[in-house]
């Protein structure tokens, strides 16, 4: 990750928000090169979901809505997360995403490096309420049940003797050497409170100038409601017949107790999401062709079907209304983690706000006259963490000629940059006239760059470095046969080609 965090920085895809002024946590900018990556992944996501299909058409709802929406929808009285604060460092964490932090932790690594069980097993630890073998009073492990702390511990007595170390961090927890009687802190390893606080997550604002007659809304926290709300306009002005879907991208806003793993968890964050309407009855079929559909996208663009799994989620992780949700998760570098959710939402959202709002919201068959609330099947993926995934997939390192080559080998269809002119010879009027030429010819049809600040070694180092899919070269020849010498990033293979022939050539192989 620290390596695709700096490479982000130094070659302008993602900057910290506000950097001049020391940031602000949770918020990030996207540089030239990572706003064209982000406007490639939604576009070949709009493509597929919505052009390539007959049942889905798009919409762009408000990010401030009326306050009532989110009373409808639940998020005013119970959209929050489980917090803790450590009475000895003050840091604040999710309480249910504190057990996963704890293996990160300084003192945890330290604790590892005296103990070699302890550092070979941190990788599985999770702790965390519910089923699973006991560790202690409101604790158990549900993620890899044989490993423990306790077992770990057992382990290191029966190999290494008794560390010193790890009975003063047993000590300060208030618990003996086999059984964890408290949460450690993942900062300093203090017990911290067996109890969460509830803290809501949507970030308010106030609408009008005057603030003591402005209306209190909020900055949405997700995007599907405003899908939910229009759907009788939808409806209304398409004719659209059951089952069909409403696409949405948008930012979405949510005031994180923690954030972290770079743009993977942020409080601004972008979706897109599907509201897909359908019978009762074809809601279980619906359900499973939107999750294979949604998974064989990831994999169209190139991402390793190694690092891509489907998680289904146990009853107990549903939400009260939904009927079932997979998700589809990515082998980040801190482990598996979500890309994107496919959940069977019921008919909940629809009932909701037309309990709210007085408004009829059932749908009619045009056929039979039958009148009910569709069921829903909602694929909801963030953009932010489908590119974080793609950037983490594109990373190789390579030796070539005994020197390290960094290439970022993006599907073509999300390339940032899709080809670049390069002139062998920048003090070669002739060669610099041509180049130039080329380059405007070529831009008419794909995102294509000049660059001439550097020896071409070093300049096809550069564009591999951003993934860059084809380098043209133009030499003393070309001048003569009008051809020029395109590369191929992932193989470095070259290619002399006809001028009056590149544009086509080109355009073949981005496809």
């Amino acid at each position: 990750m620290d390596k695709i965090v700096a490479l982000a920085k130094r070659r302008g895809f993602i900057f910290q928000s506000s950097e001049i002024y020391g940031g602000l946590n949770g918020v990030f900018d996207y540089g030239p090169l990572g706003v064209e990556l982000k406007r490639n992944i939604k576009n070949a996501w709009w493509q597929t979901v919505v052009h390539f299909r007959d049942d889905v058409v798009g919409l762009d709802s408000g990010i401030l809505m009326n306050a009532m929406v989110w009373k409808a929808s639940g998020h005013t009285d119970s959209f929050s997360d489980p917090f803790v604060k450590c009475p000895a460092c003050s840091k604040f964490f999710r309480l249910d995403k504190v057990y996963d932090e704890i293996k990160d932790s300084p003192w945890f690594q330290s604790l590892a490096k005296s103990m070699p069980t302890l550092q070979d097993a941190g990788h599985v630890i999770r702790w965390a309420k519910g089923p699973g073998k006991s560790l202690a009073p409101n604790l158990a492990l549900v993620k890899e049940p044989e490993i423990t702390f306790s077992f770990i511990v057992d382990l290191h007595y029966t190999f290494g003797g008794i560390n010193l170390e790890f009975e003063n961090f047993v000590k300060r927890l208030g618990s003996d050497a086999r059984g964890i009687g408290h949460t450690p802190c993942p900062n300093c390893g203090a017990a911290l409170p067996d109890e969460g606080v509830a803290a809501n997550l949507m970030l308010k604002t106030s609408l009008g100038p005057v603030e003591e007659t402005a209306e209190k809304v909020y900055l949405r926290p997700e995007t599907a409601q405003g899908i939910f709300v229009n759907f009788a306009n939808v409806v209304d002005s398409t004719h659209r017949k059951l089952p069909f879907g409403i696409a949405q991208i948008g930012k979405s806003f949510r005031n994180e107790v923690t954030t972290k793993n770079f743009i993977f968890r942020s409080r601004e964050f972008e979706q897109m999401e599907i509201e897909y309407f359908c019978r009762p009855e074809q809601a279980g079929q619906a359900h499973e062709r939107w999750i294979q559909d949604r998974l064989n996208w990831y994999l169209s663009l190139g991402l390793n079907k190694e690092r891509l799994r489907l998680r289904g989620h146990a009853k107990e992780e549903l939400a009260h209304y939904a009927a079932g949700c997979s998700d589809i998760e990515y082998l980040f570098p801190f482990g598996w983690s979500e890309l994107e959710g496919i959940a069977n939402r019921g008919d909940y959202d629809l009932r909701q706000h037309a309990k709210f709002s007085g408004k009829d919201l059932q749908y009619q068959d045009p056929v039979t006259n039958e009148k009910f609330f569709p069921h829903v099947i909602e694929p909801s993926g963030g953009c932010d963490r489908a590119m974080l995934a793609f950037l983490v997939d594109a990373y190789h390192e390579e030796t070539v000629n005994d020197t390290l080559r960094v290439v970022m080998k993006f599907h073509p269809k999300l390339a940032p940059i899709k080809v670049a002119v390069l002139p062998l010879l920048k003090k070669n009027e002739a060669i610099v006239s041509m180049a130039q030429k080329i380059k405007s010819e070529l831009q008419k049809d794909m995102v294509c760059v000049y660059d001439d600040t550097a020896a071409i070694g070093k300049l096809y180092r550069r564009q591999d470095e951003v993934g860059t899919v084809f380098c043209v070269t133009v030499d003393v020849q070309s001048l003569e046969d009008k051809q020029v010498t395109v590369r191929f990033r992932d193989t470095m293979q070259q290619e002399r080609i006809a001028v009056e022939r590149l544009s086509g050539y080109l355009k073949e192989k981005l496809i």
